[in-house]
């Protein structure tokens, strides 16, 4: 019988008895900034099979705490930062307060009405069904969403997804600006909430703290929906700010999966691929400018060490890119 740690013991426990429950109590979190004109309406939206609506006021100085006082719904936790954190601060003062109120099921859906809360039943079937621990929105599953985009922003949402995808181990995410979610309460206790971020990076970041904990993700088809509000955060836009964050979060995934917890295959190929690409490169470019330089040719022998480098490095770090997608939690279920 293979052996488990103690924190992998208790997050089978968890799962165990929450499959025994068979209606899993669902808990909404509401992170809220400046959305006092929109709070009711989102609120008086959400289905009533929801047990918890936590409003996290962070700090909003539009009145929200009024509005949400006089809404009258006997589900409605308030909770309020008396210093603005971000979506990212609230959503793990949301996760903790849905845990402390006995949720098997957190739901994310946000103040400002672009989360139609309808959907929500989509949302958590994967998760009460079993057959997910996590799950997120994809507006782009119907491909008339994705035709009406311009091409600019076709292109940026392309790379931000690879760039995700490297950093978060999940290839099959898509739309990963997507915030409307769904966890399972055993990944929440699993995760490291201090590593998730206080900002906008916070739906990335959750995703590559999920991977560590072995998490199932599926992806639940979505409309989005616009009401009279403009998106603060596009594909385009997030590159350059996430570049930085999301090289560092794949990084550290590749070391901690294939060189602290594993050394299989996939650790072989990286340390032999990068190497080759690497130094394929440098003697390229060094003989190349030199060849530049001096006005000669260079010899077909030289040339031929650099292009048999590259391509070989290349090879290999293309396998552990398929050997990871194959290792994505959840791969072989699909």
């Amino acid at each position: 019988m293979p052996q488990v740690g103690a924190g992998e013991f208790r997050y089978l426990v968890f799962d165990a008895v929450e499959s025994l429950v068979s209606t899993p109590v669902i808990a909404v979190v509401i992170p809220a900034y400046r959305v006092a004109p929109y709070i009711a309406g989102v609120v008086g939206r959400v289905p009533a099979f929801v047990r918890h609506i936590i409003v996290v006021d962070d700090a909003s100085p539009d009145g929200l705490a009024s509005v949400v006082a006089s809404l009258g719904d006997p589900r409605v936790v308030s909770v309020r930062h008396e210093v603005n954190r971000g979506v990212g601060g609230a959503m793990k003062t949301g996760f903790a307060k849905g845990l402390e109120l006995g949720a098997d099921i957190v739901a994310k859906v946000d103040g400002d009405g672009q989360m139609d809360p309808a959907l929500l039943e989509q949302m958590i079937e994967p998760i009460a069904s079993g057959n997910a621990d996590l799950a997120k929105g994809n507006r782009f599953d119907d491909l008339s969403v994705i035709r009406r985009m311009p091409l600019v922003r076709r292109v940026g949402n392309l790379a931000l997804s690879f760039l995700v995808k490297l950093a978060s181990g999940y290839w099959s995410v898509f739309d990963p600006c997507n915030g409307y979610i769904a966890c399972r309460a055993g990944l929440l206790r699993r995760i490291t909430m201090a590593r998730l971020d206080d900002r906008y990076f916070f739906e990335i970041s959750l995703l590559c703290e999920a991977y560590f904990a072995d998490a199932v993700l599926r992806d639940v088809p979505m409309a989005p929906v616009y009401a009279g509000e403009t998106s603060s955060l596009s594909p385009v836009g997030s590159i350059p700010h996430f570049s930085v964050k999301l090289i560092g979060r794949a990084a550290h995934r590749l070391f901690k999966s294939y060189f602290m917890r594993d050394f299989n295959v996939v650790s072989l190929f990286v340390v032999s691929g990068v190497p080759a690409l690497v130094f394929g490169a440098v003697w390229s470019a060094y003989h190349w400018a030199r060849s530049s330089q001096l006005g000669v040719v260079t010899p077909t022998g030289t040339v031929m060490i650099g292009v048999l480098a590259i391509v070989l490095g290349f090879q290999l770090v293309l396998q552990a890119l398929v050997a990871d997608v194959a290792n994505e939690p959840g791969r072989q279920r699909q």
